[in-house]
């Protein structure tokens, strides 16, 4: 069986992923793997319509695609889904039409659920027929347990392919929007009350409607805004996962490119706006890119405190792995996530007082300092963080160690010796049968109690 591998990691063979994918094809030696750096290659691919057509000409003639990757930024890396626009951009779905895939990934289990589910819409979109994802913890190899888990993972699904068993879809197809955003006058009497307000942006001067919505989200307001344009700032290149930046959190390219300049830009504002349109199941890879780029601020949570606001041309209420994806982003950096806007409104009217009410809320929740209580997208994240980095990561992200620790986000449970006696004196008191009945009893109300004392003393 010819199974063709799309690596996502631009480290090429020497990363993680690629790994996992060589044992495979060491345990598999009856099948044949023919691996693609497209992420890695993804200016040659860009620029020589030939080096994509023999990719895509070598799928053709498979039984099987992997999509191998490294979770970057709750997604793919920003090269990665550059290449899933140009099968889109060049016509190249026929070639990947009921083709078995599955994917792959390494990574902390940071957000690795939102990745396949990104991947697998893709397989969909592009009609495959999609097996379904296998998320290794990046030093599971190391294990037999989990070699061998792998190798079932495998087993089942070259054994799909091989009797061509149906897998169900998980995703429809996606429908694009045909409303055009025709803005009302805005007469910018929303008070920014002297806070920053940032819009970043990959909108074109191409009467978009991203470009109107910013153009009229901008104008409502009256005070000190500003718009950086992701088109307009150079980008060397992708995030290469050379983790340089773990030690001091300074980027390898530093002077070379805007990265950092442009995050410079992003952390002294209030109020943050991000503003784009969608291309397959998430933003441009242009986003992505910048998303990406921010690694060199390691899981340090830099726009704590802000205000954040999304504007998104495109069908939004379809996908709901990216507006996790953009809830996830604003809460992990422990922000406030105020909202999103897009232009699925009914009407451009609907939009306009949609646009003034999202500016109004950015305001009034800056001039309060409400930052929401956080759910389980940050709760769970930073406790993922802050075990990994305290066990083994350490002396990799110097950075991100003196940051916890100074900000006491090492908050570990605390038991202190009156908590283990209490505990040990009620489990003991708990095998008496009187004492059970009576603690169930009780139970109830002395679980509000301290709650219900509070109330009464306001």
């Amino acid at each position: 069986m010819k199974i063709v591998v799309l690596n996502g990691s631009p480290k090429t063979a020497n990363s993680v992923t690629m790994q996992y994918v060589l044992f495979l094809r060491k345990k598999l030696p009856g099948h044949e793997f023919a691996i693609h750096n497209v992420c890695h290659d993804i200016r040659k691919l860009e620029d020589d319509p030939h080096a994509l057509q023999r990719v895509v000409d070598e799928i053709a003639g498979a039984d099987a695609v992997v999509w191998a990757f490294p979770l970057y930024f709750l997604l793919v890396h920003g090269h990665y889904k550059r290449f899933i626009e140009l099968l889109f951009e060049r016509r190249a779905e026929g070639s990947f039409k009921d083709k078995y895939a599955a994917i792959l990934t390494t990574s902390i289990h940071f957000f690795d659920h939102t990745a396949h589910d990104y991947v697998q819409g893709i397989c969909e979109d592009l009609g495959m027929r999609c097996f379904g994802g296998y998320s290794a913890e990046m030093y599971d190899l190391l294990k037999e347990e989990e070699r061998d888990r792998l190798l079932l993972f495998a087993a089942d699904f070259l054994k799909t392919v091989s009797e061509h068993r149906p897998v169900p879809r998980r995703h429809r197809s996606v429908v694009p929007l045909q409303f055009e955003y025709e803005p009302g006058k805005a007469d910018g009497s929303i008070d920014t009350q002297s806070k920053n307000v940032l819009i970043v942006t990959d909108a074109g001067n191409n009467g978009s409607n991203l470009a109107k919505m910013v153009d009229r989200f901008r104008a409502s307001l009256r005070g000190s805004v500003s718009v950086l344009n992701l088109n307009e700032i150079r980008i060397r290149g992708g995030c290469i996962g050379c983790i340089q930046c773990g030690l001091a959190n300074e980027c390898v390219y530093r002077e070379a490119d805007d990265i950092e300049r442009a995050y410079a830009q992003i952390q002294a504002a209030d109020i943050l706006v991000f503003a784009g349109s969608i291309r397959d199941r998430y933003l441009s890879s242009r986003w992505k890119l910048f998303f990406d780029r921010g690694f060199f601020n390691g899981h340090v949570p830099v726009l704590t405190g802000k205000q954040i606001g999304y504007l998104v041309s495109g069908p939004l209420m379809q996908l709901p792995n990216l507006r996790e994806c953009l809830e996830a982003h604003a809460l992990n950096e422990m922000a406030n996530f105020v909202g999103i806007v897009t232009d699925e409104a009914e009407t451009s009217r609907e939009l306009d007082g949609q646009l003034d009410a999202l500016a109004r809320r950015l305001i009034e929740c800056a001039t309060t300092g409400y930052i929401q209580p956080f759910n389980f997208l940050a709760v769970g994240g930073h406790k993922l963080f802050r075990d990994e980095i305290w066990a083994s990561l350490r002396f990799v992200f110097r950075a991100d160690h003196r940051y916890y620790k100074k900000h006491a986000l090492y908050d570990f449970p605390k038991r202190s010796l009156k908590t283990r006696l209490t505990d040990t004196l009620f489990n003991i008191l708990l095998l008496i049968p009187a004492f059970k009945r009576d603690f169930q009893k009780r139970l109830r109300d002395e679980m509000v109690k301290p709650l219900a004392k509070v109330v009464e003393q306001q």
